[in-house]
């Protein structure tokens, strides 16, 4: 038997860091996914294989056994050796198993791939033991293998990508949205990878360097996100663009946006985005762009041209879910 689970990318429209220091952060699953494909082994061996990452490998017990990767094959598939291990501990259940990774998501870019994939392996497997796994336990084992990952997570990624939509995040606090306009974005992506550990240290030594300055940036960050939550139940669309462009320039002020991603900002804006910043932990990785749908093509081919990729996206509702089982 094989089961093929998923999960959707994100991206935070507001509050990126600012989340970290008890502010609310809003968050949007995107329609591209992460796709994990699991079956059992005879043996008791856990063989992982990324495609994405080029990474593949056999886990048993604490030895591992690089096929593609090299060395660095362990440090990038531990995280997903953890997912499969938290859920045979939970339902006590161990067993040889094989996983492939297949995600659509860019990796390192500030999309959610990581969350995204430990959620669709904890569904993969605990559905391939015919184990009865709720979505706030898969929110949890995912936002285990984020610790791993990136060391103090806000579990922004792992709530959005588990239950998908729309959802205002607080101090580990979440709650849907309700979203009266079509939100449609334009996704920049820089292809600079960064570590996202390293921007939240950033903010944090600029933070206590400079606490007259950096404090209230931080509140008034607070302060755009709770407006545009309003903006969004309202459906104000022009009002969300505006936002956005202020945003982005608290994010360039506490020191994580990077010159590549101003530019692509910049010309989002230039052909017609209603409103255009970085999305994730900044320092490279993405940005978006909040358009019309006539004007989306003029903002990707934009974005293009000021030396980044693009591609188009809007709101996925589902998050988590079983693809097949055949």
């Amino acid at each position: 038997m094989e089961i093929v689970a998923s999960a959707p990318a994100k991206v935070i429209l507001f509050g990126e860091h600012f989340v970290v220091y008890g502010k609310p952060a809003i968050v949007m699953a995107i329609n591209k996914r992460a796709y994990v494909k699991a079956k059992k082994r005879d043996d008791k061996k856990i063989y992982v294989n990324s495609l994405n990452l080029k990474a593949s490998g056999f886990f048993e017990n604490e030895k591992f056994t690089p096929k593609t990767g090299g060395l660095e094959a362990r440090k990038k598939l531990e995280p997903v050796k953890a997912v499969i291990e938290r859920v045979f501990q939970l339902h006590e259940r161990k067993c040889g198993l094989e996983v492939e990774i297949d995600s659509k998501i860019p990796v390192a870019a500030g999309l959610g791939s990581s969350a995204a994939v430990a959620a669709a392996t904890a569904m993969a497997v605990s559905t391939l033991f015919d184990i009865k796994i709720e979505k706030n336990e898969i929110f949890n084992i995912a936002y285990e293998a984020e610790r791993l990952a990136h060391g103090t997570p806000s579990g922004i990624d792992p709530a959005i990508v588990t239950y998908g939509g729309t959802m205002i995040f607080q101090n580990m606090n979440m709650q849907s949205l309700t979203v009266s306009c079509e939100i449609l974005l334009v996704i920049g992506n820089t292809g600079l990878k960064r570590s996202t550990g390293e921007l939240v240290a950033k903010v944090r030594i600029n933070k206590k360097k400079y606490p007259s300055i950096v404090n209230p940036i931080i509140e008034a960050g607070g302060e755009i996100a709770e407006r545009a939550r309003r903006a969004l139940e309202n459906g104000e669309i022009e009002v969300l663009g505006e936002l956005m462009n202020i945003n982005h320039s608290l994010l360039s002020a506490v020191g994580v946006s990077h010159k590549l991603l101003d530019r692509l900002v910049a010309a989002a804006r230039e052909a017609g985005a209603l409103g255009a910043k970085l999305t994730g932990a900044g320092g490279g990785g993405c940005m978006i762009a909040l358009a019309h749908r006539e004007t989306l093509g003029r903002v990707a081919s934009a974005i293009k041209e000021a030396g980044g990729t693009a591609f188009i996206a809007e709101k996925s509702d589902e998050g988590v879910r079983i693809e097949a089982e055949r």
